[in-house]
């Protein structure tokens, strides 16, 4: 019964949180800027008798709202993600899935009142590089939550159960010593020369890592004039692997190629880790087939990832070491679109695209009520959890 009024409910406030949904949208925020998005969401969470805190973790954009309605059992966190990507925006389609898990947390407080344990609404900001959830970790925010979910929208598969990478980013940076570049070159140190061979060897080691890894990046800054040999220039790693520990070895290799590019040129390297670094994620299938089974309640058809599909990463896998959660995927379009694009942004915003959030927020909020009162199925996520 209590499903029912799930259902029902979020249906009574479908326009409202597509208004949400667009609003995100049409003002597009970077990480731990998005102002207007967390007070949008803060706002209406306050409407619904939350209590709010806006701007927890010292984090100007991060939110912890707590249904009032509290009692014996366990507590459950669901997820929001709001920020955008720099020109693409909405690319990742976090609006939906900030919009989805306020839907969520205002269909489960309509009927808090007749189910046990504690619901809270999490705003994690920066996913998108930044790593909010690890801030708020740290806070100690998830140390009594029993189980977290959220929704992520996907261009082709309906699915739960998809891993996600290690990453750590690295900021090699060379100085080197400026010259005429045809008159006096022999005085120079050329920091691009040393970044160049830094690429080429980081290229060439790729053929020796794990198929599951991944290194890419970009060349930052290369110098200002070709006819100045430039003193400083830069490049911009990401690193990549299903195993934490391997994602530091490589991390190690990555260094020794700059290491060898400045011995070579003469150069003096900097080589920085950008913290906080993001963690593997660790499936829980217990929860996850607990959300399938909601999916198909509502009607909503299971298109499972193709095998040897790529991964990505993200801070929910550093949550995912501490607390059993699942992240499934919705589709969001029915052609084949790349994320992080334009193209998936525009979905993000389609008819479709809020289809697909109104059945998480949906099967979010199923999802949740199992957990609050079923006993069985908090014992067997839990033992998965730790048998791990």
């Amino acid at each position: 019964m209590s499903k029912e009024k799930i259902i029902k409910h979020i249906d009574e406030i479908k326009d409202e949180l597509i208004q949400v949904s667009l609003e995100i949208f049409n003002n597009p925020e970077l990480n731990f800027k998005e102002f207007k998005a967390s007070k949008l969401l803060a706002k209406k969470l306050e409407e619904a008798g939350f209590s709010v805190e806006l701007g927890v973790a010292d984090l100007e954009t991060a939110i912890k709202a707590v249904h009032p309605e509290i009692s014996k059992g366990p507590t459950v966190a669901i997820l929001a993600e709001y920020d955008a990507l720099p020109e693409v925006g909405h690319g990742c389609g976090h609006n939906l899935i900030a919009t989805a898990a306020l839907g969520a947390s205002l269909a489960i407080g309509q009927i808090k009142s007749e189910i046990p344990g504690q619901l809270i609404f999490m705003g994690t900001p920066a996913e998108e590089g930044g790593g909010g959830k690890i801030f708020m970790i740290d806070a100690g925010l998830f140390k009594e939550v029993d189980a977290t979910m959220m929704f992520h929208p996907s261009a082709t598969y309906t699915m739960v159960g998809r891993g996600g990478l290690a990453l750590s980013e690295v900021k090699i940076e060379f100085f080197g010593q400026t010259a005429h570049a045809s008159a006096d070159p022999e005085s120079g140190i050329n920091a691009l020369d040393a970044v160049v061979q830094t690429y080429n060897a980081i290229s060439a080691l790729r053929q020796h890592i794990t198929s599951d890894a991944r290194i890419h990046g970009i060349i930052t800054n290369g110098g200002v004039k070709a006819n100045i040999i430039p003193d400083y220039a830069s490049a911009s790693y990401y690193v990549r692997a299903l195993d934490t520990n391997y994602c530091k070895e490589l991390v190690k290799k990555v260094e020794a190629c700059a290491k060898g590019a400045a011995l070579s040129t003469g150069a003096e390297l900097k080589f920085s880790i950008i913290e906080p670094s993001y963690a593997s994620r660790k499936i829980n299938r217990v929860l996850g087939e607990a959300f399938l089974k909601n999916l198909k309640i509502i009607n909503v058809p299971i298109f499972p990832m193709k095998p040897g599909a790529g991964l990505g990463s993200s801070d929910i896998g550093n949550v995912s070491q501490i607390v059993p959660t699942i992240h499934p995927y919705i589709r969001v379009s029915d052609e084949s679109i790349p994320g992080h694009s334009k193209q998936f942004a525009k979905a993000s915003s389609s008819e479709k695209g809020h289809e697909a959030m109104i059945n998480a927020a949906k099967a979010l909020a199923m999802t949740a009520i199992d957990v609050l009162t079923n006993p069985d199925l908090v014992k067997a996520m839990k033992k998965e959890f730790e048998s791990k």
